[in-house]
């Protein structure tokens, strides 16, 4: 069974020097031993900073952390909906991006995953939340415990929709 501290308020920080590009490069990770919603969380953000360079990789990062499930159809439409052109979103979740600077996180990347009181619905779910620059209340990104591994995965990636445009793409800035 996976051990990690499921206060309603508690927040972990964590710290990329690089953003992952492929499967190995994610399974080099210390985070990838996938033993709390908190580090799977984490790297589903830092794998989709890939997006718009390589799509493949990403859904094939993201099948790593769905565990069991693979990344369906209808999500890999809804990725490209909600990041083609806007890749921005997905750094806006890492320390220092905010609007002004077009969403330029400070290197090296770190970003903090937050639990609130409702985060744990039950034994086997988590839904966590990332705080983008550009939004004014945290994101969720749910998460599926499998017992038999103790590992935590991705379920549902809930913290894309809009925010504010980055400056350079604003026209009233």
């Amino acid at each position: 069974m996976s051990s990690f501290n499921k206060d309603a308020h508690h927040s972990e920080n964590f710290t990329f020097n690089s953003l992952p590009t492929s499967v190995s490069e994610l399974q080099a990770l210390p985070e990838c031993s996938l033993d709390s919603p908190f580090k799977t969380a984490a790297l589903t953000l830092a794998v989709l900073c890939h997006f718009e360079k390589n799509e493949t990789a990403v859904h094939e990062m993201l099948d790593f952390l769905k565990g069991p499930d693979t990344v369906s159809n209808y999500e890999k439409q809804f990725l490209r909906d909600r990041l083609s052109g806007k890749q921005y979103k997905v750094f806006s979740f890492f320390k220092g991006a905010t609007p002004e600077n077009n969403y330029t996180p400070s290197t090296p990347y770190t970003i903090t995953v937050s639990a609130n009181p409702y985060s744990y619905p039950d034994d086997n779910w988590a839904t966590l939340y990332v705080q983008s620059g550009g939004a004014d209340s945290p994101r969720p990104i749910k998460l599926r415990l499998k017992p038999s591994t103790g590992q935590w995965f991705l379920n549902d990636i809930q913290c894309l929709s809009d925010i504010r445009v980055p400056k350079e793409a604003d026209p009233w800035a």
